[in-house]
Parts: C-alpha cells; structure tokens; sequence
C-alpha cells in the first residue's frame, strides 16, 4: 500500500474555495496492522512513521501548515481553531488555509461548509458522539456566526456500514431516548441485536437541525480493507483522516 496517496474528493457541490478530502491507508510508510498511510499519533503506532505519514499528506495537499488535530474523546464539544490539541470532536474555522480534520476507524467523520465558502467544519461522529449531539453541536457554532442553517452542506465521509455494525440494546435506547422516530436507523438481527445505520441517523439529525443538503455517506470502512482501517474488523489499527479547509479561491 505504499507510494502515492490515494485520496478520495468529496463529491458535494461545495463553493470553488473549499478544499477537502479523504485519505485512504494507501500511500505512507507504517508497516503491520497501521499499514500503510496510519495518521492516528494515539493507537500505538511508531512515532516517526506517523510523523512521515502526516508530512506525505500535507504534500500530497499542499498544505502550507500542518491540519489542526483534536484530541477526540466521543464527545459534543466543537472548538474554534485556537483549539488545536484540545479534547474535542469538532471544530470550525473561517481563515484561508485552517484546516479541520478528523481522524476515524469506523466512526462517522462529517465536513460542513456554508454555500458562500466563508466557513468550514469538521465533526467526529461515532455513536455516543452522534447520540450527545454533535453534529447539533456544530452546526449550532455555525448558526450563531450568523449563517442560517438552510446555507449549510454536508458530506459523509467513509464509515462502517449498516450491516457491519452490530450494537446492543442500551445504543438503541440511547438514540430512542431523544427521538422515537430513531428506530428507524435499527434493524433487529437473529442474535437479538441491531444493526445500526449511523449515515441513516446523522442525516435525520441534521435535517433535524436545518441541514438538508447533505452528501455522502455510502462507504464502508469495515467492508474494504484494502482502502481503509477499522476498529470493528481488526482491532488495534490505523486511521484515516477526512479534512476540509478554505483555499485562496
């Protein structure tokens, strides 16, 4: 999987001076289960690879500084950029060349942007995350920098799908808590267990929330190995990085 990166462009009509883009693991130098492209400094990975790896993608992106990494901790806390490093799953910015990036194995990494390219923003979204409200969250930031929440687009980036991803009855009960209509992202399997359709549900939310125009959402990182990490499959391993940034035009 080394050698040139191969990176995935949202396709979301987004204005001409959002710059944003997906990794795959194709393209860096860690080796074994972080093969190859891991971007991910906290799973166990060598130092220096990740390090390499990360300087590979601001190449591959030309990227005048390094992406703004959060510390992600399944939360609904979003942070300005000032925030870099702080323990958040969400951050928004409105300067040329911010960029916003989240790193995930399966959960769901969401890009925001407003149609008059004045701000973007990027959330992590795994199932507690997704269930205390995040995606609100962020778009909630958004909203009170004065951009209605009709102006705002969405893209799904690459996440464990429906039929991958097997949760209890106490996830279910965390969604249904806040909206009965939920049920509607569970599908009852032969175990006595739910398949879970995160997309399904972060789409109701955020429509619930005033964005209707959201992309994405229709790649499984649990079903592709040669292209992506995921936890629920393999256990200890890499990461993949979704960003998104405002470019000079």
């Amino acid at each position: 999987m080394a050698g040139t990166l191969a990176l995935i462009r949202p396709d979301w009509p987004a204005p001409a001076c959002v710059r944003a883009a997906a990794t795959t693991r194709a393209g860096g130098v860690s080796a074994g289960r972080y093969a190859s492209l891991n971007l991910g400094d906290h799973v166990g990975d060598a130092a220096a690879a990740v390090r390499e790896n990360r300087l590979r993608l601001r190449r591959a992106l030309d990227l005048a500084a390094e992406p703004l990494w959060l510390r992600q901790v399944h939360g609904a806390t979003v942070v300005e950029t000032s925030g870099v490093g702080a323990a958040a799953d969400a951050m928004i910015a409105d300067g040329t060349g911010e960029v916003c990036a989240v790193l995930t194995a399966d959960c769901l990494p969401v890009i925001f942007c407003d149609e008059g390219g004045t701000h973007v923003a990027a959330a992590h979204a795994g199932w507690r995350g997704l269930a205390a409200g995040v995606l609100e969250a962020t778009v909630g930031r958004l909203t009170d920098r004065g951009i209605a929440a009709g102006r705002l687009l969405a893209w799904i980036g690459p996440a464990i799908g429906a039929a991958a991803y097997e949760v209890g009855p106490e996830v279910r009960a965390a969604f249904l808590a806040a909206d009965a209509a939920a049920a509607t992202g569970f599908t009852a399997n032969a175990r006595g267990r739910w398949q879970l359709d995160l997309p399904l549900l972060a789409r109701r939310r955020l429509a619930a929330a005033g964005v209707t125009r959201v992309y994405g959402g229709d790649l499984c990182t649990y079903a592709d190995p040669r292209r992506f990490f995921s936890h629920r499959r393999d256990g200890a391993c890499g990461r993949q990085a979704t960003l998104v940034w405002l470019g000079s035009g």
